[in-house]
C-alpha cells in the first residue's frame, strides 16, 4: 500500500468517543472504571495508526474501510481493558509436578483452613480477646496449645516466615555473641539469602567448624570460647551431600550443649509433623524426634511439607520461647488473623494423623498413588482427543514429579504426564498462550513438547484444564 493511501486511511479512524459509544464498549464501562476503558481505547486507535502507518493492514480506502476500522477498533479495546482489568494475582492450574511450587504458592490449604481463613474475612473475630475474660488475649493462642501438643515442646512462638523465625531466635538468644554452625550447613534458604546473612542481621557472629563434608563432635567442642551464645544445627532440607560425609546428630550436638550449658538451635526448614517414609519417600527428621532429642528451639515452615499458610514456627523451650516474645523484632514479624485462621485449621488436622493424610492437599498430592495418576491421564487424554484432536497430538507418558519448596531434593516421586505435540503452533507458543488464560495453566516444555503433569492436578479442576487446553488449540487456527 502506498504512503498516500496510507495518509488516506487516517481519516476513517473512529474517534475515541465512536469506539466508547460501541455496544460492546458501552457494557465494560457498566463493570469497569471509565479510565481504564478509555485509556485501553486511545492506545488501540494509537495502535492501529501505528499498523496503518507500517502498511501492516491491508485495507483500501473505501466504505468499507470505516467500518472494518470500528470493529476492530472495538475488539481490541474490549481485549486490552479486560486484560488490564483482571487481578495481577490469579488463579493458576498447577501441572508442573512441583508439590511445593514457590512461584505458584507452595502449600495449597485444606477446605477447613479456607473455612477458617473465609470467616475471618467475613466479620470480626477475637483475634486478641480473651472471650472467657473479656480481657485483652494473645493473638498467638489459637495455634500455641495445638502446637506444644502436637510438635511435644514446652512452648511455641509463630511469625510471618521461617528466615524471620531463625532472625529472631537468633537476634534474641546469641546477638553480639558467636554461633556455631558446621561449615556443611551454610545453606542459601532461596531468593539468594544465606544463612550467613541472616545471622550477620540477627547481630549474631558466625563461628564455622569442620569441612563441607565432615563435621565431628569435637569440632564444635574446640569452638567453643566465653564468647559462644548457640549452638546451631541447620537441616539441609534443599541439598543433599553423598559419599565420603560424617554429620553431628541433634543428639549428639545436644549433648555437648548440655556439658557447657548452651542452647542448641535447630532449624529444620521444610518441617513436618509425619513420618514421610511411611509413604515410601525418603526420612526426613519430624518436629517431634528433634524436640525428643532435646534440641531447645526448632524453627520451620508452615507452608512446606506442613501444608499450611506462610509461616514460621518455632517451638522448644519455654525460657527461650518467652525471650523471643518479648524481643521488640516479634511485633514487626507477627502473623496476621488470616495466617491464624488458617494455620490453627491446619493443625487441627494433624491431631488425627491418618485424618491429614487425607485432608491436608500437599500430603494428599505427595502421597498420590501411581495407579490414581495414571488413570487420571488417560481420562484427560480421552478428553482432549475429542475436542482438539486436530489441534494436536496427545499422549501419556512417564515422569518424574517433585516435592519442591527446598523440600526432599532426592525424593523419587514417579508420575504420569500428558504429552501435548501442538500442530499448528510451537509448544513455547501454546505454553505462552496457556499462561494468558482464564485460568491460567503452567506445565513443563521438554523437547518441543508440553508436559502436563497430573499429579499436582487439584480434584475439581479436570473439566477447566479441558476447557483452557482445548480454547488455546483451537484459537491458535492455522496460524505457524
Amino acid at each position: 500500500m502506498s504512503d498516500n493511501n496510507s495518509t488516506r486511511l487516517f481519516r476513517f479512524l473512529p474517534a475515541v468517543d465512536e469506539v466508547l459509544k460501541a455496544p460492546d464498549v458501552e457494557m465494560l464501562l457498566q463493570s469497569m472504571p471509565r479510565s481504564l476503558v478509555l485509556e485501553a481505547a486511545r492506545d488501540t486507535i494509537a495502535g492501529l495508526r501505528n499498523d496503518l502507518q507500517a502498511n501492516r493492514l491491508q485495507i483500501t480506502p473505501n466504505d468499507h474501510a470505516r467500518n472494518f476500522l470500528l470493529a476492530q477498533a472495538v475488539q481490541e479495546t474490549a481485549r486490552r481493558a479486560n486484560t488490564r482489568n483482571r487481578p495481577n494475582l490469579r488463579r493458576v492450574l498447577n501441572l508442573t509436578g512441583v508439590v511445593l511450587h514457590t512461584n505458584l504458592g507452595r502449600a495449597v490449604l485444606g477446605e477447613s483452613a479456607r473455612q477458617a481463613i473465609n470467616q475471618a474475612a467475613s466479620g470480626y473475630s477475637n483475634l486478641e480477646l480473651d472471650l472467657q475474660t473479656g480481657k485483652r488475649g494473645s493473638r498467638y493462642a489459637p495455634v500455641e496449645e495445638l502446637l506444644t501438643k502436637l510438635s511435644g515442646a514446652e512452648a511455641s512462638l509463630v511469625v510471618n516466615n521461617n528466615a524471620a523465625a531463625v532472625l529472631l531466635a537468633l537476634g534474641t538468644l546469641a546477638r553480639g555473641r558467636e554461633v556455631i554452625v558446621s561449615r556443611g550447613q551454610l545453606v542459601e534458604i532461596g531468593g539468594s539469602f544465606r544463612i550467613p546473612e541472616v545471622m550477620a542481621q540477627s547481630g549474631a557472629r558466625l563461628v564455622e567448624v569442620g569441612a563441607t563434608n565432615k563435621t565431628y563432635a569435637r569440632d564444635y567442642q574446640n569452638a567453643i570460647t566465653p564468647e559462644t551464645a548457640l549452638l546451631l544445627q541447620v537441616h539441609t532440607s534443599n541439598y543433599r551431600i553423598v559419599g565420603f560425609t560424617r554429620e553431628t546428630s541433634t543428639a549428639e550436638l545436644v549433648a555437648i550443649g548440655r556439658e557447657y550449658r548452651l542452647p542448641v538451635m535447630c532449624d529444620l526448614g521444610s518441617g513436618s509433623l509425619v513420618d514421610f517414609s511411611a509413604a515410601g519417600m525418603p526420612v526426613e527428621p519430624t518436629v517431634q524426634e528433634v524436640v525428643c532429642a532435646g534440641a531447645d528451639v526448632v524453627t520451620f515452615s508452615g507452608d512446606k511439607l506442613l501444608g499450611g499458610p506462610q509461616a514460621g514456627i518455632i517451638v522448644g523451650k519455654k525460657v527461650y520461647i518467652d525471650r523471643m516474645k518479648k524481643n521488640p523484632l516479634t511485633r514487626a514479624v507477627r502473623i496476621d488473623k488470616f495466617t491464624v485462621a488458617g494455620l490453627e485449621a491446619t493443625l487441627r488436622e494433624y491431631l488425627a494423623p491418618q485424618q491429614a493424610w487425607l485432608r491436608v492437599p500437599t500430603l494428599q498430592m505427595l502421597a498420590a498413588r501411581q495407579k490414581e495418576l495414571k488413570h487420571l491421564a488417560e481420562r484427560l487424554v480421552e478428553q482432549l482427543r475429542d475436542g482438539a484432536a486436530q489441534q494436536a497430538r496427545f499422549a501419556i507418558v512417564a515422569a518424574p514429579s517433585a516435592v519442591g519448596g527446598g523440600a526432599m531434593p532426592t525424593a523419587d516421586l514417579p508420575s504420569w504426564a500428558v504429552e501435548v505435540l501442538p500442530r499448528t503452533m510451537t509448544a513455547q507458543q501454546l505454553a505462552d498462550r496457556l499462561r494468558d488464560e482464564e485460568p491460567a495453566v503452567i506445565g513443563r516444555l521438554q523437547d518441543e513438547r508440553l508436559l502436563l503433569d497430573v499429579r499436582t492436578l487439584l480434584p475439581g479442576e479436570e473439566d477447566a484444564l479441558v476447557e483452557v487446553l482445548s480454547r488455546a488449540l483451537l484459537d491458535g487456527g492455522g496460524s505457524p
